[in-house]
C-alpha cells in the first residue's frame, strides 16, 4: 500500500516537471537569462532532465517492489474464474430430459 502511493506520488511530480520542460529550450529554463543567475539556462534544463530520468527510474523500481511484494503461494480461496472452469459441464453430452415413465409426483401426494 505504501509502494503504490509512493508510486503516484512520484509519478504526479513527473508529470509537473515534463510540463515545465519545453522540448525546444524554453518553458522554466528560458526565464533564467540574467549571467549573474546561479543555475542558469543550461543548469536548469540539466537539473529538469535529470530529474526527470530519476523520477522514471523510481518509478520503474517501485513498480518492481510492489509486484514482487504480492503475495504468493497462499491459496486462501479458489478464483471465481478458475471454479467456473471446473465446473463447466461437458459440452458434447446430450441433454437428458424426464422420462415419462418416472413419477412427477412421488407418493401421490394430491
Amino acid at each position: 500500500m505504501i509502494v503504490s502511493i509512493l508510486i503516484i506520488i512520484a509519478c504526479i511530480f513527473q508529470i509537473m516537471i515534463v510540463l515545465v520542460q519545453n522540448s525546444k529550450g524554453g518553458g522554466l529554463a528560458s526565464n533564467f537569462t540574467s549571467a549573474g543567475q546561479t543555475m542558469g539556462v543550461r543548469k536548469t534544463a540539466d537539473f529538469l532532465e535529470k530529474a526527470t530520468w530519476t523520477l522514471a527510474g523510481a518509478i520503474l523500481f517501485l513498480s518492481v517492489v510492489a509486484t514482487a511484494s504480492i503475495p504468493r503461494g497462499v491459496k486462501e480461496k479458489e478464483s471465481v474464474i478458475q471454479s467456473s472452469i471446473q465446473n463447466v459441464q461437458d459440452p458434447n453430452a446430450v441433454p437428458t430430459l424426464p422420462s415419462p415413465t418416472q413419477e412427477t409426483n412421488p407418493g401421490n401426494v394430491k
